[in-house]
């Protein structure tokens, strides 16, 4: 007769699988996704294709042939971290470069650590940091493709960040950057240039309302985040309005809406706890508005996005969940 094994209780059951997250997750992008390719057509479209096709076939690979054990392309991980590296690249970023990337994403970063759930870093990002590093120049091609909208006239080819870097170290002030590229309330639905992760403030908080109504991700990291974020662009502003950027100008710009909501959210690589999710959070945003004020990059998401996941082990041990039963 078999033994039956029974592991000690309590024993509790949830109907939320990976698969169900991921697929989750894949709606809420639904949105950023669809606004994207109006904007920048079949470019779009080929960058999308590619990065989801090459890290579902790089997973299946290397679970397959190296590994040697049942695929893990069903849980929908893997479309998801294509469909993220994606959306954090230029459109016009040639197909080698997007596989390059997701052989980082997915045989560097996840499986290398034994794959999902033991990753130290987003694979994604890790992905994109590597590609900015070792291909600057098509990683900061903002030349835009046409889309299937002939007349945006909201959206121009550079991004709103490096374009500020640039008019900054020409002597210019930030007021008549502003002015000059008419930066107002009416960006919050289509940024200026810049990756897919970037092209629709709007589009991407509806996808954050979509997995906070599904109870997916928690809010406390991306509002971390965001109120670190807020608090020393306010005090550097106050100080020196022409030399640093205001509230509004770094929490929509650049990767921040979908960092924060997206990916620093990542249930691997982030705190367990909310007081490590907060801190967490607070690293992150403090990390981002150094880099812009006083960094040579534009942005800086990817790279304290990639810091912070270092301390999360960290963030674990000393902020650890209530153990159940006690007090």
């Amino acid at each position: 007769m078999d033994k039956l094994l029974v592991s000690p209780s309590p024993h509790i059951h949830a109907r939320t699988s990976t698969s169900v997250i991921m697929r989750d997750v894949i709606i809420a992008l639904a949105p950023a996704i669809l606004v994207s390719v109006v904007f920048y057509g079949w470019s779009e479209l080929l960058v999308l294709g590619v990065s989801v096709a090459s890290c579902v076939l790089i997973e299946w690979a290397i679970t397959k042939w190296l590994l040697r054990r049942p695929s893990t392309i069903g849980d929908l991980s893997a479309v998801v971290t294509g469909l993220l590296l994606a959306m954090n690249l230029p459109a016009t970023t040639p197909w080698w470069i997007v596989f390059i990337g997701a052989l980082v994403a997915i045989g560097v970063a996840k499986m290398t650590f034994g794959g999902l759930g033991q990753n130290v870093f987003n694979p994604a990002i890790t992905g994109r940091v590597f590609l900015l590093i070792s291909f600057p120049t098509y990683m900061t091609d903002w030349t835009m493709p046409s889309g299937f909208v002939k007349s945006v006239d909201a959206v121009s080819g550079s991004t709103p960040l490096s374009a500020l870097k640039e008019a900054l170290l020409s002597g210019s002030s930030i007021p008549d950057f502003m002015q000059a590229n008419g930066y107002t309330w009416q960006t919050l639905l289509t940024d200026i240039g810049g990756s897919a992760g970037e092209i629709s403030a709007i589009a991407l908080l509806l996808g954050f309302g979509y997995l906070l109504v599904r109870k997916v991700v928690k809010i406390w990291i991306p509002l971390s985040i965001f109120a670190t974020i807020a608090v020393i662009a306010l005090i550097f502003n106050s100080i020196d309005p022409a030399s640093y950027t205001g509230v509004l100008f770094n929490l929509k710009t650049g990767g921040v809406i979908l960092g924060a909501c997206f990916m620093a959210t990542d249930y691997v690589t982030s705190p367990m706890s909310r007081t490590g999710g907060i801190i967490y959070g607070i690293g992150i945003g403090f990390i981002v508005m150094m880099i812009r004020y006083f960094g040579s990059y534009p942005e800086g998401m990817s790279f304290a996005i990639l810091i912070m996941n270092c301390v999360v082990p960290l963030l674990n041990k000393w902020f650890h969940q209530k153990k159940y039963g006690r007090n």
